[in-house]
């Protein structure tokens, strides 16, 4: 294979971008595992009683990431987060006004890789509440990752909380409104399928975030990101396939999918796991409103989930054309 190196006379701000995505991918996929072994130093070492002051905190603290998290604004706003937008770059587009008096659950797709459009609006930086001003977002992740020592404090100052149903509802549960629940509809299973130009979704059987919106009378938003899959190169797992079977039972057993990506380097485009320089613009749709309804019956979740499907469908095909998508491609819903 042959190597394509970077420019030597690249510009300063261009390599500061850079690092601050290595910082990112760092964080996604190192950083929980150099936690949980700093930890296990600490247990074993002459600071075990430092562990033991952690462990205690832990206990008293762990249903914080299921009432609202505790986030920083002073990590939300740090200058590196800046640069790691810059990057790509990334950009949120509203196209309709979203009243702070009401409670928002906010549909995220695609999953992408690692899900940089939602990590990039939504955790950092002022743009959502430049665009929506009077409504705070919370990105739901999953439960797993706040069992992590150390890690589980860095990602609720981002404004991270679990995505179980408890925090879901403490969420939308809020009475005067002005919360916005963002999550990945997805999942880690349709990470599995983030291959350049795909526009295959997992939301057929994914309904329970519409019932989550019934009870709470939180209205739904579509959201797009398109560029999402175009950061990263994926190994070929068609269904079906050795590999793919592999990953899904993986999936199944751990809780989060293995996707075996790969992109460019940081002095070279050639391999690495550094995304490729490809513009991210995730597009808010308009809201559906919900009544709240504590006992929705199938037949009602049903019909708003296909009013959900109609709405999402609506906003790609009004938006693809000014992202590079052709005329003839549209979205697959499995």
């Amino acid at each position: 294979m042959k190597v394509e190196f970077a420019p030597i006379n690249i510009p300063l701000n261009r390599r500061i971008q850079t690092i601050a995505v290595l910082q990112w991918i760092f964080s996604f996929l190192l950083l929980a595992e150099f936690c949980c072994g700093f930890f296990v130093i600490l247990i074993l070492g002459n600071f075990w009683f430092l562990a033991v002051l952690y462990l205690l905190w832990l206990y008293l603290d762990w249903e914080t990431p299921c009432t609202g998290g505790r986030r920083s604004q002073w990590v939300r706003n740090w200058t590196v987060w800046k640069y790691f937008r810059e990057y790509f770059p990334i950009h949120l587009i509203k196209t309709s006004d979203l009243n702070p008096n009401h409670n928002y659950l906010l549909g995220f797709h695609p999953h992408g890789v690692l899900v940089a459009g939602a990590f990039g609006n939504f955790c950092t930086g002022p743009s959502f509440k430049n665009l929506f001003p009077g409504l705070t977002p919370y990105l739901h992740i999953m439960p797993i990752w706040f069992g992590c020592p150390f890690f589980r404090e860095y990602i609720m100052s981002a404004g991270m909380v679990s995505a179980s149903k408890e925090s879901v509802s403490y969420v939308l549960n809020n009475e005067g409104g002005g919360h916005a629940s963002i999550i990945v509809i997805g999942g880690a299973e349709e990470s599995l399928n983030a291959h350049p130009g795909s526009l295959t979704l997992n939301i057929l059987k994914r309904k329970g975030f519409i019932k989550m919106a019934l009870k709470h009378g939180a209205h739904l938003v579509p959201v797009f990101s398109f560029g999402e899959n175009e950061l990263f190169k994926q190994v070929a797992n068609p269904k079906g396939s050795w590999l793919r079977n592999v990953q899904e039972k993986l999936q199944k057993i751990m809780g989060f999918a293995l996707p075996l990506f790969h992109a460019r380097g940081v002095f070279q485009y050639s391999f690495g796991l550094i995304p490729y320089r490809q513009p991210i613009h995730t597009v808010v749709g308009s809201p559906i409103p919900v009544k709240r309804n504590l006992n929705p019956t199938a037949e009602e979740i049903e019909q708003l989930h296909a009013l959900y499907l109609q709405k999402l469908r609506k906003l790609f095909e009004e938006h693809k054309r000014n992202y590079g998508i052709p005329e003839h491609k549209s979205l697959i819903f499995e």
